[in-house]
């Protein structure tokens, strides 16, 4: 494999000493049974130096046997004792040098049974979502989809830190070790097939090489990119991304807004924290809405998404709902808020009769 980059696929590990430790023990069970059945039955056998067949004489045979070397100096004389050998003993020699050569099988096994499932693995592998870093930033939005339903097979990660990756597998994603900036590594990550990409490399000026890379391997590919300067967005903007996130601005904001007023700070982190309290989404309009002003719709609605166009809920424009709209609303999770304060479901209920605050 290109040691420019690798793929991780997720499984269950055994540490090879254990694996080691395993075997020892096994092949040492069926060599002390097979001892067993020789001595038991050492009158039947018959030894070329003296005639009689002592412990040492069974553990002798026993080892010779197992390895099928086989001298012939000791051997069954009675219709019993080849029967036992024919039973017993050969099923318990095929065994052992099952055990024997099963650390060198599973060497040489290991790499096609490994090209096996990548090969599996990319052929199932359509409409996931590419997370290129793996640290705060991406680990977040990776649990934050994981909470809206998204499984982890549908999600790949691209770093290129061996124990970032290494630390994705064990957590159940798959990875891909590289430079996402370039062509190659995106492409083993099946950019070309993927429904969107996050970038949250720890650069802005990698951030923009792979949303350059990534747009030209998928036109058709949702990008959406986290900087930590705020000039920097309108270039990941040209560069094609579709959402950019500043997270050193947003950061700030959010320390202004908890100084001016902690409660809406609370609201704020509860909103951006899918699976508890409160939460914000974006859905198409049901059939039941369709027709209906947006103060009339169940959940809270914040903004109608008509075509490429943002309206506010006080908009004019906004209603009444199309079939084609999507509209991004507040609606409760369905576990509930630890503090059970925040975001309870009277004051956020929508009515038509109370216009929601500027």
């Amino acid at each position: 494999m290109n040691n420019q980059y690798q793929v991780l696929l997720p499984r269950s590990e055994v540490s090879p000493l254990r694996q080691v430790v395993r075997r020892i023990l096994a092949a040492s069970a069926v060599l002390v049974l097979t001892v067993l059945l020789v001595y038991l039955d050492r009158d039947e056998y018959n030894d070329n130096a003296d005639g009689h067949v002592s412990f040492l004489d069974a553990v002798y045979y026993t080892t010779v046997t197992l390895s099928t070397t086989g001298y012939g100096d000791i051997a069954p004389v009675s219709d019993t004792a080849r029967l036992i050998n024919i039973l017993l003993i050969t099923p318990l020699r095929v065994l052992f040098l099952i055990i024997l050569i099963g650390t060198t099988l599973e060497a040489l096994t290991d790499r096609t049974r490994e090209q096996w499932r990548l090969s599996r693995w990319r052929s199932q592998l359509r409409d996931h979502t590419v997370v290129v870093g793996f640290g705060t930033k991406g680990r977040s939005a990776a649990r934050t989809l994981q909470s809206t339903g998204v499984s982890r097979d549908r999600l790949v990660v691209v770093d290129p830190n061996h124990y970032v990756t290494e630390a994705a597998k064990r957590e159940g994603f798959a990875a891909v070790m590289g430079d996402a900036t370039r062509s190659d590594v995106l492409s083993r990550a099946e950019v070309g097939r993927a429904k969107q990409i996050v970038i949250a490399t720890q650069r802005d000026d990698t951030a923009v090489l792979v949303s350059l890379t990534a747009r030209q391997l998928n036109p058709r590919l949702k990008i959406v990119v986290a900087v930590r300067e705020e000039e920097n967005a309108q270039l990941l903007r040209q560069s094609g991304a579709d959402s950019v996130i500043t997270s050193a601005s947003a950061a700030g904001r959010l320390l202004g807004l908890s100084v001016l007023s902690p409660n809406a700070s609370s609201v704020m982190e509860d909103l951006i924290q899918q699976g508890t309290g409160l939460s914000l989404n974006e859905r198409p309009v049901t059939k039941a809405e369709v027709g209906r002003q947006p103060r009339d719709v169940e959940d809270l609605v914040v903004t109608v998404v008509r075509g490429h166009r943002l309206l506010g809920y006080d908009d004019p424009e906004a209603g009444p709902l199309k079939s084609t709209d999507r509209i991004v609303v507040i609606h409760r999770s369905p576990s509930p808020h630890p503090g059970g304060t925040v975001g309870t479901p009277d004051p956020l209920k929508p009515r038509p009769d109370r216009p929601l605050p500027e």
